[in-house]
């Protein structure tokens, strides 16, 4: 397992959440939701969900926001296009946001498994209230815990029993 994030990691990652919500185009539902990945090297990569009058062509925060990381901070070259990403293993927390002031805006079914494409699952997502301020926040961490405007699991937790890029290199009978 990774190490925990620092206090000021985790705010800033919060906060880029919350910021990430001004990204949204959602001409349709009025439901802005923003998503920050902190990245190993300490960079916060953000999206927001973008909706399209072909409701399913939409796209959420977090995919949003992972497209943007993959195609821009880590561009696949020649020799990495056919093997696994270079953004696999780089990201080490993912926050989600909405407006909801007193809830959580947890990651769908798709994201989640778009999530497990390119983080480990230990990887912590926290899911930040819209009410959410740093002045909040103690330097201490409870992992799984439900306090201050904010809730944080597992990729795993969120996705058990998962299927990932790695279930497609096992052998398999003919």
């Amino acid at each position: 397992s990774k190490a925990p994030l620092s206090a000021e990691e985790r705010k800033a990652l919060l906060q880029a959440a919350l910021d990430a919500r001004a990204l949204a185009y959602c001409p349709y539902s009025n439901f802005r939701v923003g998503a920050s990945l902190l990245l190993g090297d300490g960079r916060i990569i953000k999206g927001g969900n973008v909706e399209n009058a072909s409701y399913p062509a939409g796209i959420c925060a977090e995919r949003s926001a992972l497209l943007t990381a993959q195609a821009s901070c880590f561009p696949p070259t020649a020799a990495t296009s056919s093997a696994k990403s270079p953004l696999q293993g780089q990201i080490r927390a993912i926050a989600v946001s909405s407006d909801l002031p007193s809830s959580p805006c947890s990651p769908c079914g798709v994201c989640r498994q778009f999530i497990r494409e390119f983080c480990e699952l230990d990887m912590p997502i926290y899911m930040v209230w819209g009410e959410w301020r740093e002045e909040c926040e103690s330097d201490d961490e409870v992992e799984g815990s439900k306090t201050k405007g904010r809730i944080v699991r597992t990729l795993e937790e969120l996705l058990p029993l998962s299927f990932g890029p790695e279930e497609l290199a096992r052998p398999r009978d003919a």
